[in-house]
């Protein structure tokens, strides 16, 4: 969540370049990055069976695809902010969407939310752009859910891998019936330096490091560290210049900072999921699958969009 926090001022010089086709080079370079990491250090990438591959389109569609579109067209229609905050309520809604949570890790979502929000600051929007701020925290829940049933088995290099080239397909398909076959040819060296560096630190990197924390901590847990992004991109900010956060800024990272220490101290919300998610990563680990790799992401927020 700190890489994709921190990539917001990369995120800055692909405004210009065109979206789908952007994002659709940037997954596939970290499909490649991810297979030639997997061969080098003879790790083995499980292959989807049945409606596992439902599933994975679904982490594709939801959290890749229309995650992106849901950030422009929103973003026509609100401010970022709104799309901030609204992004800043998936601890909550994670910590939610297990059944009985923990009421631990409720009050560390509530407290991260909040926290989220404040470091985010205030926006306007009109009632499409709260329905493309819902469309956003919808996708990036769904980038957490819907990769669940198949992290057992496939852990997450190979939900990483699989989701990535899936989206590959689909965004270039859309990019080239919008943007045209030509439209890669725009792209300037500023913008693949860009999105090299978005395809390795916010995709291959973090995407592993995200499905690795889902699987050891389950999804209410490791989405409270949703909340480390906006304090990520507020502290690079300040680093590079913007202007030092003020005591709003500064009272939201301190409610992120005692809900995480809250909420994920307190134990798995749904023990028997989450154990059933590490035992099955443990054991096609010591298999020699070496799939699950404990450590993302667009994503979310933002691993998907920055």
């Amino acid at each position: 969540m700190a890489c994709v926090g921190g990539s917001v001022a990369v995120s800055g010089t692909l405004s210009a370049a065109p979206l789908m086709t952007t994002q659709a080079v940037r997954y596939a370079l970290a499909v490649g990055l991810l297979l030639g990491i997997a061969r080098l250090t003879g790790r083995r990438v499980p292959m989807p069976r049945g409606v596992e591959w439902l599933w994975l389109v679904g982490v594709a569609v939801a959290g890749l695809v229309l995650f992106n579109v849901a950030l422009v067209r929103g973003a026509e229609h609100a401010e970022p902010a709104v799309l901030g905050v609204a992004i800043a309520g998936v601890p909550l809604v994670l910590a939610l969407a297990g059944g009985r949570p923990r009421r631990a890790v409720v009050l560390g979502a509530v407290l991260v939310t909040a926290g989220a929000a404040l470091v985010e600051g205030g926006g306007h929007a009109d009632l499409v752009g709260l329905g493309w701020a819902a469309l956003v925290l919808a996708c990036e829940v769904g980038f957490t859910l819907l990769a669940v049933p198949v992290l057992g088995r496939l852990g997450p290099w190979g939900v990483a891998v699989h989701s990535c080239w899936i989206a590959v397909v689909l965004l270039a398909a859309i990019g080239w019936a919008v943007e045209g076959p030509a439209a890669v040819l725009t792209l300037t060296p500023a913008h693949l330096l860009a999105v090299g560096y978005l395809a390795v630190v916010v995709t291959a990197v973090a995407f592993v490091l995200w499905y690795g924390a889902v699987a050891a901590l389950g999804p209410a847990r490791a989405g409270l560290l949703t909340g480390v992004v906006p304090v990520a991109a507020a502290g690079l900010g300040a680093a590079l210049g913007d202007p030092v956060p003020g005591p709003l800024v500064w009272a939201g990272i301190s409610l992120v900072a005692v809900g995480l220490v809250l909420g994920v101290s307190a134990g798995p919300v749904h023990r028997g999921a989450a154990v059933a998610v590490q035992a099955a990563g443990r054991t096609s680990a010591s298999a020699g699958a070496a799939a699950c790799l404990p450590p993302v992401g667009a994503g979310a927020t933002s691993g998907r969009a920055c």
